[in-house]
Formats: C-alpha cells, structure tokens, sequence
C-alpha cells in the first residue's frame, strides 16, 4: 500500500513496491512551475538494515515515514547517487543519513569535494562493487556518461535490484506520464530511451552500434524485471515479458537516430 501525500493540490507518495523496496516520488520543477518529479528508493538488506538510492526533497510527511522505518536513519548502511546531473539533493540527503557510506558518480565528487566520498566513482564499479549484495548495474555503452553539453542527461547507473528484479532508473530510460494530477488520469507510455540520445552519443565510429547492443543485451538479462521506477514520471508496472519487449521496442524507436550517427561517424 502507497503512502500517499498531497502538496499543492498534487500527490507525494512513499510506496512499498515489495515487502524489501519503497519508492518515494519527489518534486522537481522546472522553470519553478512544472513538476517532472524525482525519485529516491529505500531497499532493505536481509540483515533488515537500507540503503538509499538517490536522493529528492522531502516533505514533513514523507521525511517522518522514511525516519520511522529506518530507525531516524540511524539503519541506513549505504546511499549511492547512479546519476551524473541528479545533484540537488545529494547534501540534504547525505544530512539525513549521516553515517551512511555515501557513493556516487565522478561529477557529484566534483560537484561536492567536501562530502565523505567512499571507494572509486559509480560508473566505474565491477561485478564485485561495494552493493553486490543487492544490486545488479548497468552503464549504458555508445554515450557519453557526463556529456559536455549539461542539458543532455542521457546516461546514468541503471540498478536492478537482484532479490525482486526492480529496476531503479533515472532518465536513460523514461516513461512518459501526464504532469501533475493528469498523471493518475491519463495513461503511461512504454518505456522510451532518452530524448536526447542523438546529442549523448560518442562523437566516434561504433558507437550506435555498441548502445543498441547494449539495449539487446539489457532486455535479455533483465527480461524478469515486472517493476520499472523511472525518475520524472512513474513507477510502471510491466507484464511478464514486458520488459524486454518494452526495451527493445524503445530501441527500434531511436533507430532512424542510430543510423544517421552511423552515417556520420560510421
């Protein structure tokens, strides 16, 4: 059962996807009028302890929820920020959860030099990185991780959550849904790659080939996923199979993008 908030005549919610996974829906606006939204997840550990998945502003009633299941934060084991550009909140999150280990992409070290950064950038982990335990990840191949051009947020840490296949994505993948109180009303879209994906990828030969086998490789082994929480829209829930048909369909979407890259560049 969600929890759900209003602010400004439109829901907040803190929602339990499963019994070890909630995912709260924040607002960001843009232009300071229009809400595209944000997110954060809490996942429990089988030790009963969490760890945060990025980071939005809270509300009185969201923030007294999250410091109720974990304990005024005091079981919070990890946060980790996967998107390069999502920095807003990285110090109000960090203040909250202050002896959390904190983990995040080379751009948030930059950003904020002065937080207590643990072990090597997000991007950069193995098989073997510091939340194995819970997490599977995924870097889209073929972009730009940090693109120079700071409006184009294509790439980011995709986290799939090993124990239920939830998947934690911030705007490498997005559903379209309607602002505001529309976005109960009117009906989602698939999953779509990002706008911008024509001005992320690598200015070099191969590279819309090696995102599109990143895409296939991605709907192949994620293909359990049913639990989609994409980061200025919805949590979209997907049928069995969904996923992988909804990938790859995303990818077909962007090919006319791939083939011009490839025109260019080869």
């Amino acid at each position: 059962m969600p929890f759900t908030f209003t602010v400004g005549g439109y829901p907040r919610r803190m929602e339990k996807l499963v019994d070890t996974f909630w995912n709260i829906r924040g607002v960001y606006r843009v232009g300071g009028v229009l809400d595209i939204g944000t997110q954060m997840s809490l996942v429990q550990r089988a030790s009963g302890r969490f760890v945060v998945v990025d980071g939005c502003a809270l509300d009185g009633a969201q923030r007294e929820a999250v410091m109720a299941l974990t304990g005024n934060g005091e079981r919070v084991d990890a946060m980790v920020h996967v998107h390069p550009f999502h920095t807003l909140h990285v110090e109000s999150t960090q203040r909250l959860f202050p002896s959390a280990a904190l983990y995040g992409t080379a751009r948030h070290r930059r950003r904020a030099p002065a937080l207590p950064w643990v072990g090597a950038p997000v991007e950069t982990w193995g098989d073997d990185h510091p939340l194995a335990d819970l997490f599977d990840l995924s870097v889209p191949d073929g972009v730009q991780f940090t693109c120079p051009d700071e409006r184009v947020h294509t790439a980011s840490v995709l986290v799939r959550h090993r124990a239920t296949g939830i998947v934690h994505v911030d705007d490498t993948l997005n559903v379209m849904a309607g602002p505001g109180f529309l976005r109960g009303l009117l009906p989602q879209s698939s999953l779509r790659m990002h706008p911008l994906l024509a001005r992320a990828l690598r200015p070099d030969a191969g590279a819309a080939d090696a995102y599109a086998a990143w895409a296939r490789a991605l709907a192949a082994r994620w293909a359990g996923t049913r639990i989609v929480c994409a980061a200025h829209s919805a949590v979209r829930h997907l049928p069995e199979g969904g996923f992988s048909r909804e990938v790859l369909g995303a990818l077909a979407r962007v090919s006319g993008t791939l083939d011009r890259h490839k025109a260019k560049y080869g």
